[in-house]
Parts: structure tokens; C-alpha cells; sequence
């Protein structure tokens, strides 16, 4: 039987958890840190915390850190990868991603998404409901990119970025670490590390 672990039982874990089980994964289980007083998430039921999962990785074919929050996903997936764990990348069959491009692991693509060719997604990225990443994006670790966001062609988004709901991104430019681009926003020039921009064109909040 295949079957998947799931670290974060949250909403957007709910919705990795429903396009595994189209793609093939038999068994689904959720873990949490706020495990016993969270239970279920939806309809699959949460049955430890993270250290129950250390404890039980030999039990899986691969595990997801389904946790939006790109830092906090990305020290869970550290942890995990110290252990051994082997990290499943879940692509929903309704997404169009190009048999050129690259997913690293622990990555989730939702329905509508588009993830054309030649592109790079770093470990543990999102590219959430109706995102585009056109040709030659180079996406680092830890990135997630909002539903109905849209990357032209050859951008760079760098480490543990987020690229908000609706928010388009001109071709060719350079989106630095830890950046929060809002929802919405326009942006069309390069955009330093550790900023929030927003607006149209996007600006530094």
C-alpha cells in the first residue's frame, strides 16, 4: 500500500491530502504538533505529532510538510530530511507541468496550475490553485507561489519567498530571499531581500 504522511494538518493540508488520493496514494495520515488536542482535519484523522512521525518514517513511501508558512515548512522539512525521510512531490492531474521542468522535493502543485518549461522549483515549494510559472523561472527552496499568481518567463524567486494571491511578476526580474510580494501586486522590477512590496506598480511597504 502506498501511503503518505502529511506534517500540518491545515487547510492547505486538506487539499495536498485530496489530490494525493487522485494521484495514487492508497493511505493518507496526518501529523501535528498541536496533536492530541487536534484530532481531524477534515475528513482524515490526525494521529500524532511530529516526533510520531520521526518515530514512524520507515512506515512510508513519502512524506509532504503541509504547512504554508514557507520558513516554518522549511525547518520542518530540514528535520525530516536529517531523519531519512524520502519526500513525495504531489502534482494534481488537472495542473500542466512540462515533462522539462524540475520539482524538487517535497513540492505540491494544485489544480490549474501551469509550471512550463525549462523551469526549477527548489525543495519544498508551493505553486498553488491556478499559479503560472512560465519558461525558465528559477524558484529557490521554501518558495510559494499564492493561487491565481502569475511568473512570466526567466524570474528568479529567491529562498522562502511568497508571492501573493493574484499577484503577477514581470518577465526577467529578480525577487530576492524572504520577500512578501501582496496580494494583487504588479511587479516589475527587481525586489532586495526581506522586503514586503505591494501595490502596482509594487512598491517596499
Amino acid at each position: 500500500m502506498k501511503r503518505l504522511a502529511l506534517l500540518g494538518a491545515s487547510g492547505h493540508g486538506k487539499v495536498v491530502a485530496d489530490m494525493a488520493a487522485l494521484v495514487g496514494w492508497e493511505a493518507v495520515e496526518f501529523f501535528d504538533d498541536a496533536w492530541p488536542r487536534r484530532m481531524r482535519n477534515g475528513p482524515w484523522v490526525v494521529v500524532g505529532d511530529g516526533a510520531a512521525l520521526l518515530a514512524r518514517l520507515d512506515q512510508f513511501g513519502g512524506v509532504v510538510v503541509s504547512i504554508g508558512d514557507c520558513m516554518v515548512r522549511w525547518k520542518k522539512q530540514l528535520v525530516l530530511q536529517e531523519a531519512g525521510a524520502q519526500f513525495a512531490t504531489v502534482v494534481h492531474p488537472a495542473a500542466s507541468v512540462s515533462r522539462h521542468a524540475v520539482l524538487g522535493p517535497g513540492t505540491v502543485v494544485m489544480a490549474g496550475a501551469v509550471v512550463n518549461v525549462d523551469v526549477v522549483v527548489g525543495p519544498a515549494g508551493i505553486i498553488n490553485t491556478g499559479a503560472t510559472v512560465d519558461h525558465d523561472c528559477r524558484l529557490e527552496a521554501a518558495v510559494h507561489i499564492c493561487p491565481g499568481a502569475h511568473l512570466s518567463g526567466n524570474v528568479q524567486v529567491g529562498f522562502g519567498s511568497w508571492v501573493g494571491v493574484g499577484a503577477t511578476v514581470k518577465q526577467g526580474v529578480v525577487i530576492g530571499e524572504r520577500v512578501m510580494v501582496g496580494a494583487g501586486a504588479v511587479v516589475v522590477g527587481p525586489v532586495a531581500d526581506n522586503l514586503t512590496v505591494v501595490g502596482n506598480p509594487a512598491r517596499p511597504r
